[in-house]
This record gives C-alpha cells, structure tokens and sequence, in this order.
C-alpha cells in the first residue's frame, strides 16, 4: 500500500516514517510532506499537499488541524482514503471531514493506541454501572503540546457522556465553589517529555476506581496509524475510528 505521510517530520510523522520505509505491514511510502522536509532524500519530498504528483492509496496525517480543508480536498481530487490522526479540530473542521467521508473513507481518532481504545470501554462500564460517582479525568503530556485538554481526555470525555448524559465538562477548577454532581473534571498537565498519560478516576463515598494508560513511547502510535490504514483499505466511504476497527 502506497502511503503519502503528511507531517513527516515532526515527532510523529518521523516515527511513522521509519516503519513504512521499513515496509511494515506492507506500507511504501509514496511521498513525504513536511514544511521541514530534509534536504537531500531518497524518496519523494514536498512542502505542502499542493506540490504533490505521485501514485497513492492512503494518507497519514501528523500534521495540524488548520490544513483539515487542504487535506480533505487534496484526499477527495486523488480519491485516497485518509488516517487523521492530528487533533484539536474546531467545529468548522469537523463538519468538513464529515462532508469528506460521504466520498472518501477516512479513519479518525485523537489516539491512535489500541489501549486507549479499551480504556475508553473500561470507563463507560464504570460509569454505566456506578451512576452516582463522580469523573475526574488528568492527561498529561510533554511541554511542547499545542492543545490542552488533550484530543484524548476530550474523546474519553464524550464517550463517558453517551452513558451519562446529563454530563458537563469542567476544565481545570478554581475559585470558591462546590463540585456539581453532573460534572466530569478534565485536567491538564504539561512538563518534561511525557509521551501520554491518561486516567480516569471514578469515586463514591465508599470506594474509588482508577483506570490508567501510559504511553511509553510514541511508536504504539505510528503502529496504530498503519493498521488504520491497511484497515481502510478496501472500505466504502464513511467515517471510522478505532472502536470500527476493534469490532471488524
């Protein structure tokens, strides 16, 4: 599978990069794209999207959320599918990759790790059967990440808000006020070089439930986008995520 990896070489996309040179799970890589393209390589480099003139099936993209409507033009003109695995999308980019999946599949998530995937079922479980406790959710990532919450507390979030309705997030908490009942606390920590930590914390009076998730190494990630990309292939326009491709 020819893949055009978007965002090459930021953290991410380098690790994408050394598997699909590698050939992992029958990847080819077709063309890098990165602002910082290296100078001299041994396959095709472009700046943007717009340059791009080679055969593709697939494109994986670690870039950033403002080239959502370049990147869903570009996917739709080529008829590629696409892995979106940047995070942080305002409401007008959403509505576009949904207009965009009625043409072309494209597999989103704001995690690309299987384990978060299952953390996210744990926590809905919990929830679903302790409707009294209350929700606080911590992430915690490295100090050069953009958006706070995370892409991942936000999707934990609103799964647990499918089985509790009545949910209202509350980011960070100060001043002089009690905890609501209906609230799910989300907090963010940034510092060092913490790849990803998400826990979701669920109490009673009587007794609490922790669930975690550590990322040890960003590698669990670049994995995971290649097995949504070789999940896509062969599958009718729509939109996918991680939980489709848990239960295909």
């Amino acid at each position: 599978m020819k893949i055009i990896v978007n965002g090459s070489n930021g953290h991410m996309g380098n690790e994408v990069m050394k598997f699909v040179l590698e050939g992992y799970r029958g990847s080819e890589l077709a063309a890098a794209v990165d602002i910082n393209v290296p100078q001299k390589a041994e396959y095709p480099t472009f700046t943007s999207l717009a340059e791009v003139n080679v055969d593709a099936e697939c494109i994986i993209d670690f870039s950033h959320h403002s080239i959502t409507k370049q990147l869903m033009d570009f996917a739709i003109s080529k008829g590629l599918f696409v892995v979106i695995a940047t995070t942080g999308q305002s409401e007008e980019e959403l509505a576009l990759i949904n207009e965009a999946s009625k043409k072309i599949p494209i597999f989103i998530s704001a995690n690309m790790s299987l384990g978060i995937a299952l953390l996210v079922e744990l926590a809905k479980t919990t929830v679903k059967t302790m409707p009294d406790a209350d929700i606080e959710i911590i992430e915690q990532h490295h100090n050069r990440k953009l958006d706070a919450p995370s892409g991942t507390a936000l999707l934990i979030a609103n799964a647990i808000r499918t089985v509790r309705e009545n949910a209202q997030y509350m980011f960070g908490r100060d001043g002089q006020h009690k905890r609501e009942k209906n609230e799910i606390g989300i907090h963010a920590v940034r510092m060092g070089n913490i790849v990803g930590i998400h826990e979701v914390i669920v109490g009673t009076d009587t007794q609490t439930i922790t669930l975690k998730h550590e990322a040890h190494s960003r590698t669990l990630f670049a994995e995971g986008a290649i097995a949504a990309a070789n999940f896509l292939k062969g599958k009718p326009a729509g939109k996918y995520d991680m939980k489709s491709m848990i239960n295909d």
